[in-house]
This record gives structure tokens, C-alpha cells and sequence, in this order.
């Protein structure tokens, strides 16, 4: 009885013992983490969440880790593209950081790359959740950015919502801005460096006049060319174009 257990013993350390070297042999050469941070590629969408720090490691520097950036608080995966998001390539400033503003501010120094979107125009946040977009359907979605957008449980905060909200009534007076503006049809323009720019009409009389809902846009105040018959020229608000004729059908501008 005694040698039939110590056989059976002795055959369950064996099996043990060569399902430990086969484990080594197929995942020992991947089974490390060559930084305190590492990342579950294989999770499903939202499960990793990063903190500011760890982000920032991310950043193209080490050859051994992925390129990651970060906008309005989603991560995304952006080695594919290491000729324009690693070290020296024009993107590079977006790398291991979250720099939401940057991507429509333009603003690439160190006040400039950060997620705040504080007194951006609707069109402007809108411009930022349309790269989000992009990031969803170029790159590979990792995680989320513990911080403004998310949470520390991975929930979106009032932040994100906010932005999502301003820049859903962005699209919303573009829509109403364009449906205006096809009551008007818009002057035929072309620009060259030797003669510069040109306005005119096919039918009617170039005007300068303003942009409906541009302010509401924009925060600014915004104009366009657009063509007028001869009946509606004396309507307030139209501009003639500085040195035209007032029935000139085409300007220099």
C-alpha cells in the first residue's frame, strides 16, 4: 500500500513538474513586465485605467513600450503611427499625456498641451470630439485617464458630459448655420498669389454679410460673401466690398 502512494506520489510530481516547464517554454519569454506599469492589450475596451503619471511613461521615449496618448480622458494606442507620435516626429507633444486643447488651440507649449477645454466655442469642442472619433476608428482603444473626463472607477464626470453636450449644440447650429446660408447661395471666390483674392457672382451682386449663428459658434463675429438680386440690395446689413462698385458682379478682395 505504502510504495502504490508513493508511486502515485511520485507520479503527480512529475506531471507537475513538466506542466511548470511547459508554462516556462510558452509564456516564460512574454510573462514580464518591463515597467512598473504594464498593460493588458487583451482586456476588453475600458478596463485599464491610467493615472497622469503612468500615462506619461508612455510617451515614445522607451522603445520597449507602446505610444499612448490621451483625449478627452480616452487612451489609444498609437505605435502604428511611431514615425509621427515617437521621439522627433511632428506629433510627438501629444505622446503620454492627455492634450485635448492642443488639437484645436494649436498651442503646443506647456500651458497649451493640457485636457482643459475651459472657454473653448462650441465649434471648437466639437472639432475635439471629431478627433476623438478619429483616435476610435485609426488607432486602438486601451483605457481611460483617471482625471478630468473619468473617474477613479472609470465613470465619465460632469467634465466629459459637459463637453459632449457643448459639442453636440455645436453640430446642431451648424446644421441650422447652413440651412440659413442655402437660402443665400455664396459668392464664387479664387485666390493666386500674383493677382490675390477675387469675389463674384454668376446671377446678383457680391455682399458681405454676417453669419447668422456665428457668434454662438465661434464667439465670434464671422461674415461671408454671398449673392443678391438687385431688388434685395437694399437691405440692412449687407457690405459692400472695400474699392467694388455697388453694382460691380465681381470684386478683388
Amino acid at each position: 500500500m505504502a510504495g502504490k502512494i508513493l508511486g502515485t506520489a511520485t507520479s503527480f510530481i512529475f506531471v507537475f513538474a513538466v506542466m511548470v516547464v511547459l508554462v516556462a517554454l510558452f509564456i516564460g519569454p512574454s510573462f514580464k513586465f518591463p515597467f512598473p506599469f504594464p498593460i493588458s492589450f487583451t482586456s476588453s475596451p475600458g478596463q485599464k485605467l491610467f493615472k497622469v503619471d503612468e500615462l506619461a511613461l508612455y510617451n515614445g521615449t522607451d522603445e520597449g513600450l507602446p505610444i499612448l496618448l490621451g483625449i478627452l480622458g480616452s487612451v489609444f494606442d498609437v505605435t502604428k503611427g511611431k514615425s509621427h507620435y515617437g521621439v522627433g516626429g511632428g506629433y510627438n507633444h501629444f505622446s503620454g499625456r492627455d492634450a485635448s486643447r492642443a488639437f484645436v488651440s494649436g498651442n503646443f507649449t506647456g500651458e497649451g498641451l493640457t485636457d482643459s477645454l475651459r472657454g473653448l466655442s462650441n465649434s471648437e469642442v466639437k472639432s475635439v470630439v471629431e478627433w476623438r472619433s478619429f483616435y476610435h476608428k485609426t488607432y486602438t482603444f486601451v483605457g481611460k485617464l483617471v482625471g478630468l473626463y473619468y473617474d477613479d472607477q472609470g465613470n465619465p464626470t460632469k467634465h466629459l458630459k459637459g463637453a459632449e453636450a457643448k459639442a453636440a449644440r455645436g453640430a446642431q447650429l451648424l446644421k441650422k448655420q447652413k440651412q440659413e446660408e442655402d437660402k443665400l447661395p455664396s459668392c464664387n471666390s479664387k485666390w493666386s498669389q500674383g493677382e490675390g483674392g477675387e469675389v463674384w457672382c454668376d446671377d446678383g451682386f457680391p455682399r458681405l454679410v454676417q453669419r447668422p449663428l456665428e457668434i454662438a459658434l465661434t464667439g465670434k463675429m464671422g461674415k461671408r460673401c454671398a449673392c443678391f438680386r438687385e431688388d434685395q440690395l437694399g437691405e440692412p446689413g449687407l457690405e459692400v466690398y472695400e474699392g467694388c462698385d455697388y453694382q460691380a458682379k465681381t470684386c478683388h478682395v
